[in-house]
């Protein structure tokens, strides 16, 4: 096998695990359903990544690789701080593109065992709290928004998002997408300086 070949085959298998994953959750995926899911023998799931808790461990980094790119293309364009903040809550929220909520939220379970799980927890969540600090930064310095504190606004739009996101993955129909994306949007402009109109 080439080494093109090999890194081919390593992508479309953590593909597939981040959807054998998302179907199954983290304790119940085994090797056996990521080499049925692919198509290929389980002797080449072990080649790759050795030992389970690897291979759900890359999984879940290429997972977070993913949403990293989504979130390095909005900031790193030209558009002004509110397009960018707006596609930042957009990209965010359960009814943006982002990977299934189900996986982050096993995947923060398991942190609490799994260091290496934790470690990719960690570093996704806070380069979008960063990511959303400076947003919010360039946009107090251009006067788009109001706010003295960057940062704190960053964790506290970040963590009503996340507890939302929690709320609307694991109790279904006690509230709908919708009513995340507005409670989201209000908190932000409550944060910011703006009406939630600005965000819409």
């Amino acid at each position: 096998m080439t080494r093109r070949a090999a890194d081919v085959r390593l992508d479309s298998l953590l593909r597939t695990a981040c959807d054998v994953i998302v179907e199954r959750g983290l304790a119940n995926t085994r090797t056996a359903d990521v080499a049925q899911a692919a198509g290929v023998s389980q002797a080449l799931v072990f080649y790759h990544f050795a030992t389970k808790e690897r291979l759900l461990a890359q999984a879940f980094a290429y997972a977070v690789e993913q949403d990293l790119a989504r979130l390095d293309a909005v900031v790193r364009s030209s558009t002004p701080p509110l397009t960018k903040l707006r596609r930042l809550l957009r990209l965010y929220t359960p009814a943006g593109r982002s990977i299934s909520w189900s996986m982050w939220i096993d995947g923060w379970a398991e942190s609490l065992r799994t260091p290496e799980l934790e470690k990719v927890c960690r570093r996704l969540d806070l380069r979008w709290r960063q990511d959303l600090a400076a947003v919010i930064s360039h946009g107090v310095a251009d006067g788009t928004f109001v706010c003295t504190d960057p940062a704190g606004a960053a964790w506290r739009i970040n963590a009503v998002m996340d507890g939302l996101a929690v709320q609307l993955a694991v109790h279904e129909r006690v509230i709908t997408r919708r009513q995340v994306g507005e409670w989201i949007r209000l908190v932000a402009a409550r944060e910011l300086g703006l009406d939630q109109s600005q965000l819409d």
